[in-house]
């Protein structure tokens, strides 16, 4: 079974020992509607109780890059809501996301960029730690 925004929330809920009430009180939304939720009844709440569930789990930015994924997963033409954002901030993203998607750029393209960018932040790193 493939892995939805429904089961995450659960298995990081019941890995924080939380009930299912208690995880709705915090994030203040009803009890049914997370159930309905954790059970792929209901599509991923909106960006504002997505950004709760991450705090109230103590999710790690890898786990709630997870959780926004699979939130837009369970939307109609969703986006991670992490990004649209920073997307419409910068002219120069949208050019780019634009092109890539006209040359139907390749995962190794992408794989390529993502790696340029990962040294050039271990290199800033590496000068604020001297």
């Amino acid at each position: 079974m493939n892995e939805t925004f429904g089961s995450y929330i659960r298995e990081k809920r019941k890995e924080k020992g939380l009930s299912l009430r208690a995880l709705a009180g915090k994030i203040d939304l009803s009890p049914v509607y997370l159930s309905n939720i954790e059970n792929d009844r209901c599509p991923a709440p909106t960006r504002k109780y997505q950004d709760k569930a991450v705090e109230v789990l103590h999710l790690t930015r890898a786990e709630a890059e997870i959780l926004y994924d699979l939130a837009a997963d369970s939307q109609i033409n969703g986006v991670s809501q992490d990004l649209p954002d920073y997307i419409m901030r910068h002219d120069v993203v949208r050019v780019a996301l634009r092109t890539a998607k006209d040359v139907d750029a390749t995962d190794e393209e992408w794989q390529a960029f993502i790696e340029t960018l990962k040294q050039r932040d271990a290199q800033r790193e590496d000068s604020t730690d001297e």
